[in-house]
């Protein structure tokens, strides 16, 4: 377990992605007055704020005293959001896009200047400290905010480094990843319950089931289709 204080966060956007984080970073013990959160809706960031978190509306906020800077608005606000983000951001200040589809480049390009950035492709699985966020570093940043991200994100799960290019194919893989196996939990339980068996205990067998899989090849090292073998 890391003991140590990340660094400090800001996010402009704490809906269902930054909000999971958020909660999820502060599951794992970071000091609330660490974190940042942005937002123009107040029931978003409320429960927040009952936390220790600083919350605000104002974009500037974000930027504050922050070493990091996470923008977890959708793509299509985005050039709003940076162009208006932009005036308040040091020179080295860290960049990291939780957005789909938008290139670093293109987030430097919004925000007019050759600003630090970093893409990431996390989960809501986050907020239990159960994600698998791959980090993507764009051509301004260097190894050391790098490595700060990584970091940031393992309090939260697993985090690994991949080229930008590949991140397409992460968000078609562990991205979307939990739909695909909250319908195979599904579609197990739903096999229990025409076999005769209560929906909420169907439901716990195929979730736990789902989960020690998954844990089994984490732990064990073994290929997939070995352990499949074993059953």
């Amino acid at each position: 377990v890391t003991t140590a204080q990340p660094c400090s966060v800001g996010i402009v956007g704490a809906g269902n992605m930054g909000g999971s984080l958020l909660q999820g970073l502060l599951d794992a013990g970071v000091d609330p007055q660490r974190l940042t959160a942005v937002d123009q809706v107040d029931d978003i960031l409320a429960p927040l704020a009952a936390r220790g978190v600083v919350t605000g509306s104002d974009l500037s906020l974000a930027c504050e005293d922050r070493d990091v800077v996470i923008i977890g608005v959708k793509p299509q606000s985005a050039a709003g959001v940076l162009g208006a983000l932009a005036p308040h951001l040091k020179a080295d200040q860290l960049i990291v896009s939780i957005m789909a589809g938008v290139t670093t480049d293109h987030i430097a390009q919004m925000l007019g200047a050759d600003q630090p950035v970093v893409r990431v492709m996390p989960q809501t699985l986050v907020r239990l400290q159960a994600g698998a966020t791959a980090v993507a570093s764009g051509r301004h940043t260097t190894p050391q905010q790098v490595s700060m991200v990584v970091d940031l994100f393992s309090r939260v799960g697993s985090s690994v480094e991949v080229s930008e290019g590949l991140l397409d194919a992460v968000t078609g893989l562990s991205g979307s990843g939990p739909a695909y196996v909250y319908t195979i939990i599904e579609a197990l339980a739903d096999g229990g319950v025409k076999a005769g068996l209560p929906r909420d205990t169907a439901l716990q067998l195929a979730a736990q089931t789902v989960a020690g899989a998954g844990r089994m090849v984490l732990e064990t090292g073994e290929h997939p289709a070995t352990l499949r073998d074993q059953v």
